[in-house]
């Protein structure tokens, strides 16, 4: 576990790719590769069962055919069920747009990284104290660097990553911020372009993140 955190702190960026059917996640996740990107968030769509299966096998086609050479998180975590289920189709680390115990508890005992979502300096510390390894700010982007700044400066010893509205203009004032992530979604994983076969796009726009926050 220990080592899927310091991947993420020393990596940073996470792709957070929703939307993507397992006819093209394979593609989508070698283009993140390509352009320097491991850290992978596939979400789940509660939408309807198929979808939800849908990201399962998404899960489980890109554990075995990238195995370590990415880092590999199940989003969109609601419930202790979903949590096993991910994790039995490969999921490392555990995300949730929101704060529940019983999902914390779940990923902790099965050995996993927990991250769920939190707004307020309460919720944060909330999520910390059930034992969450780092905790998702989101929306970030709705709040502002000049909040999450003041936000972070008690909470200093809580380990942040900024979700929500984060793009190439203003990822470094997250991290500058305080964030030891971020989670970046359409701006990054395209869905128009990995739909019309253009994947060299993706490998660019990963690029340019990276490029980012190496300075």
């Amino acid at each position: 576990m220990s080592d899927i955190l310091n991947q993420i702190y020393e990596n940073k960026i996470i792709a957070i790719i929703r939307g993507i059917g397992s006819d093209r996640i394979i593609d989508t996740v070698a283009a993140l590769l390509e352009g320097g990107i491991k850290l992978l968030e596939v979400t789940f769509n509660n939408e309807d069962k198929s979808k939800f299966l849908d990201t399962l096998k998404c899960l489980d086609l890109v554990k075995k055919e990238f195995g370590d050479k990415v880092c590999l998180g199940a989003g969109t975590v609601m419930t202790p069920d979903q949590v096993v289920m991910a994790v039995d189709a490969g999921a490392e680390y555990i995300v949730s747009p929101n704060t529940d115990i019983k999902v914390i508890q779940k990923t902790k005992e099965l050995g996993r990284v927990s991250v769920p979502g939190a707004f307020t300096p309460s919720e944060i510390v909330n999520a910390f104290d059930a034992g969450a390894d780092i905790i998702k700010l989101f929306p970030a982007g709705v709040l502002g660097i000049d909040y999450i700044k003041a936000l972070l400066a008690p909470l200093i010893h809580i380990p942040v990553i900024a979700v929500g509205r984060i793009n190439l203009n203003n990822v470094e004032q997250f991290i500058k911020a305080g964030a030891k992530g971020i989670g970046v979604g359409g701006s990054l994983v395209d869905i128009e372009a990995i739909y019309s076969g253009n994947y060299s796009k993706i490998t660019q726009l990963a690029q340019a993140y990276v490029r980012k926050l190496k300075g």
